[in-house]
């Protein structure tokens, strides 16, 4: 049961709070955003956990497009089912507002605070289906320019075909109407993929995986009934045989997934005849299914670090990124970081010529290099080199008291499991429907680590 919710910007501003229940003191928000701004473990400053305890309070919180939903509650409940809350929350905000951020929220208030009432009743959860809550939420959303968006929205960059959407496609309400009363009968797919890999010291790939998440966004009127066609060549469980069967030993497809999980409206009934899913899309995003791989696949980027001493007090460190993707592909907002020695005082850099969007930086307060570039073509190969600076001698081996290196990447247009969405098959003919090339991919990285 929750106690209180309540939405905050990255300036601490309260711009939702809803107390269903009075048993949580007053001021929770800023107890909450001090916490979590200042947190410290060990002496060291680092990122708030998702979940935490202040004075008998508990506190649940994500993070959406720079934006903290928050949860609190006195009882000892499951953190995963108040987390998959907000989440759903947040999903509901945006199916309505259609844009996601600090300006929607202000200038659609009413809209959300009768969602709210609606999703949570006394601190219970009554429902978070888009479809449903039409029942009973009557105001309209007012319309936000949704140009200066800059959150990983889904379909915002589409294949290349014929026909172009316009990347604010999707940034409409799901109850709004166009001007002259009429609806576009849209539908998107995204296929986002999140990758853990770790990499020897040598390079060799020591584990890696791929979470996988088909999620679509529906604006067809009726509820039309809907196909969706992977790869040929795709199987499901060990054995690739059946999508119930998932203890088989022995997998023949190109592309086998570990194991995964469909929404409630799909159905299976032709899946291992002919790989494709019939489901009745409920209005707004949903997840489709999500799935898990560890087969092998080619990392999208190698890393190659390497540590050694330059003296008593000195040493140097390079890092090599190479991108393992086509040229015709641009990895974005790429980070990476390294953690140093504690006893480093200093840190220089030097990039390679011609070097730009890159930046480098020393966090002296957790010793930790950090490596941004703005965006990696594929086939390129980027080089940083520092000059590390200690106020003591290394009594042991400085490798061991260095990284792993980390990476973390956005990809459009690329997926590492090489899973496909053939076609995208109504099954209501209509003249309203205008169908575009809608299937966008995306991968991420999850856990993304390059041992020294």
């Amino acid at each position: 049961m929750i106690s209180q919710f309540f939405v905050l910007s990255q300036r601490g501003d309260n711009i939702v709070f809803r107390d269903y229940r009075g048993e949580v003191q007053k001021g929770s928000a800023e107890i909450f955003f001090r916490k979590v701004k200042f947190w410290k473990d060990d002496g060291q400053e680092e990122e708030a956990p998702p979940v935490f305890n202040v004075d008998g309070v508990n506190y649940f919180h994500v993070k959406v497009v720079g934006l903290l939903f928050v949860a609190t509650t006195r009882v000892n409940i499951s953190p995963s089912l108040v987390l998959e809350l907000l989440q759903r929350i947040a999903r509901v905000i945006k199916d309505y507002l259609g844009v996601l951020n600090e300006d929607s929220l202000r200038k659609n208030f009413v809209l959300v605070y009768e969602l709210l009432d609606e999703v949570i009743d006394f601190g219970y959860v009554r429902t978070t289906s888009t479809e449903m809550l039409k029942s009973y939420v009557f105001n309209e959303p007012i319309v936000v320019d949704a140009a200066r968006l800059q959150s990983l929205g889904p379909a915002s960059i589409f294949m290349p075909g014929t026909k172009r959407m316009p990347g604010t496609a999707v940034t409409k309400s799901v109850v709004a109407t166009e001007p002259g009363g009429r609806r576009r009968e849209e539908i998107f797919v995204d296929i986002i993929e999140k990758i853990s890999i770790t990499f020897s010291s040598s390079g060799y790939i020591l584990t890696s995986e791929i979470d996988g998440t088909i999620q679509m966004k529906s604006y067809l009127t009726g509820n039309p009934e809907i196909r969706l066609a992977f790869n040929d060549d795709l199987g499901i469980g060990r054995g690739g045989r059946s999508v119930y069967d998932y203890r088989s030993s022995s997998g023949s497809g190109a592309v086998i997934l570990d194991d995964c999980n469909f929404h409630q409206s799909v159905r299976l009934d032709s899946f291992d005849m002919d790989k494709t899913l019939s489901l009745i899309p409920p209005d707004g995003e949903f997840t489709v299914m999500n799935y898990r791989m560890t087969q092998e696949f080619k990392p999208p980027f190698r890393i190659n670090p390497l540590i050694e001493e330059a003296g008593a007090l000195k040493a140097e460190v390079i890092i090599k990124v190479r991108a393992e993707f086509s040229s015709s592909i641009t990895a974005n907002t790429i980070l990476v970081a390294m953690p140093l020695p504690k006893y480093t005082t200093r840190a220089s850099f030097e990039l390679e010529p011609g070097a730009l969007g890159q930046t480098t930086d020393f966090k002296e307060a957790n010793k930790r290099l950090e490596w941004g570039l703005k965006k990696i073509v594929g086939g390129s190969e980027h080089t940083l080199r520092a000059k590390l600076t200690f106020s003591q001698e290394s009594h042991g081996n400085i490798t061991k008291e260095s990284g792993p290196v980390s990476m973390t990447f956005t990809i459009p247009m690329y997926n590492a499991s090489r899973l496909q969405v053939k076609y995208l098959q109504i099954a209501k003919k209509s003249g309203t429907y205008n169908p575009y090339r809608w299937v966008r991919y995306v991968t991420q990285a999850n856990s993304y680590v390059a041992r020294i």
